[in-house]
């Protein structure tokens, strides 16, 4: 069943929320092994929440948005009572969680069930979930192939039907890129949008949190449920709700929308511009638009990126640097040691840039690009090929989706499936001014009626 069907089914009282939760848990079971998408199963608690819905609706209660919706979170997410291991090793050392991290209280609060933990690369830095600790995640249309990162895990289990909801992070892409690979939807709400307390941090300037799922309608009922301010979090800017699933249904009459061309149509291949101008054909959008300085943009995450990062694992980096993922323990420590002028240079350049990008939206609500400039590469595959030239796959799937997440604009990314991948697919961002998700979501939303973007 999808999300809609499910909470429909247990709206209505066709189906328990038990029911549904014990055919979420079979079908982890069943099909996981192929998939790698989940590192632990909340087998107890989810039936114990589950049947906390059923209790609700026995007593005659209201049922909240999201009752009976069974969902799982990257493993960067506290839960309570489980060690929160951020895909490393050496967090398997840490006590297990006092409470549950705020997007997963609120998620609870409206009903949804927690099913488990998921995959993810070793403390979010990474692209494809190559995690050599626990397994990579496999793309479900190929296991070969990556499921991209670092929410692989989260993309990888929406993808496979295990879940129709799942929670991620997106620094520099983290949720795009594997809802782009994945062939899921995806949200990366405005940056200091949601609270961030009770998940393990990765470069606290940039890092956002946000959900990916098997519908807009699903995305968007989540995303409102978790929305809320956090005077407990520096890091939330929200001051109130503002609600975005009521509004879906506006369409884009009105909206100005263009296509971004330059850098975003010269780094994707044919197969990711033909699937953002197909989008963008279908928004009505006619103009290429060009972004700001998105190669200087891009460079100044990396320096930001690789310094908090090396920062925050620079005494474990001295003490035990075998106990590092491999393929990113390099990168790590060369952020650990760039100088402190790089850093602040790109941290007085981001002030500019955003300037730069937020101007952009005078005469722009929503713009179009490629989420990833490929579809998914082979596991282990060190090399794409862009448009005759190469590029390192695992830092260059982020190419299209890092210069976004720097200026903290919302994005919606949309699965679309174009010719030349092999069945593969390719998604599409749908990018606003910061604080207007609502225009990313209704944009998708006629997207996904249309029939040119879906799962």
């Amino acid at each position: 069943m999808t999300g809609l069907e499910i909470l429909r089914a247990v709206a209505t009282g066709e189906r328990s929320a038990r029911e549904v939760c014990e055919a979420a848990l079979a079908d982890i079971a069943r099909s996981d092994e192929r998939i790698n998408a989940f590192t632990e199963c909340t087998t107890a608690r989810a039936r114990a929440e589950a049947d906390a819905v059923d209790g609700r609706r026995a007593r005659g209660e209201v049922l909240p948005p999201l009752a009976g919706l069974p969902y799982a979170v990257k493993n960067l997410f506290d839960i309570a009572g489980v060690t929160t291991l951020a895909g490393s090793k050496i967090n398997r050392e840490l006590p297990p969680a006092r409470a549950d991290a705020v997007l997963v209280q609120r998620l609870q609060a409206a009903g949804a069930v927690l099913v488990g933990a998921l995959n993810m690369d070793e403390y979010a830095y990474g692209f494809s979930t190559e995690n050599t600790h626990y397994g990579p995640s496999r793309n479900p249309h190929d296991p070969g192939r990556m499921a991209g990162g670092s929410s692989g895990g989260s993309g990888a289990a929406v993808a496979a039907k295990q879940v129709p909801l799942a929670l991620g992070s997106d620094t520099n892409g983290s949720i795009r890129v594997p809802a782009s690979l994945c062939g899921t939807w995806g949200m990366k709400p405005t940056f200091g949008r949601l609270s961030r307390r009770g998940t393990y941090p990765f470069v606290h300037s940039i890092d956002h949190l946000g959900p990916l799922a098997d519908s807009v309608e699903t995305l968007a009922l989540s995303y409102d449920a978790m929305q809320g301010p956090d005077p407990l979090d520096p890091g939330c800017h929200a001051l109130r709700v503002q609600p975005a699933s009521e509004r879906l249904d506006r369409g884009i009459a009105g909206l100005r929308i263009g296509i971004l061309g330059g850098y975003f149509h010269d780094l994707a291949t044919p197969a990711a511009r033909s699937v953002a101008e197909l989008a963008a054909r279908t928004l009505g959008a006619r103009d290429t638009v060009e972004w700001p300085d998105a190669a200087i943009g891009r460079a100044a995450a990396f320096i930001i990126t690789a310094s908090e990062g090396g920062s925050l694992h620079l005494d474990d980096l001295r003490k035990r640097p075998q106990d590092f993922e491999p393929l990113s323990v390099d990168r790590f420590i060369a952020g650990a040691l760039q100088p402190a002028d790089w850093y602040l240079r790109a941290q007085r350049f981001r002030r500019v840039y955003r300037d730069k990008v937020n101007a952009l939206f005078r005469d722009w609500d929503v713009l179009v690009a490629p989420a990833t400039p490929v579809s998914a590469p082979r596991i282990g595959e060190d090399w794409i090929d862009i448009n005759g030239q190469k590029h390192p796959s695992r830092p260059s799937l982020g190419l299209l989706t890092q210069p976004v997440s720097f200026a903290g604009c919302p994005v919606v990314a949309a699965p679309l499936w174009p010719e030349g991948t092999g069945g593969m697919p390719i998604g599409v961002q749908l990018i606003a001014a910061p604080w207007k998700e609502e225009l990313c979501l209704r944009a998708a939303k006629v997207l996904q009626a249309s029939g040119v973007a879906h799962p």
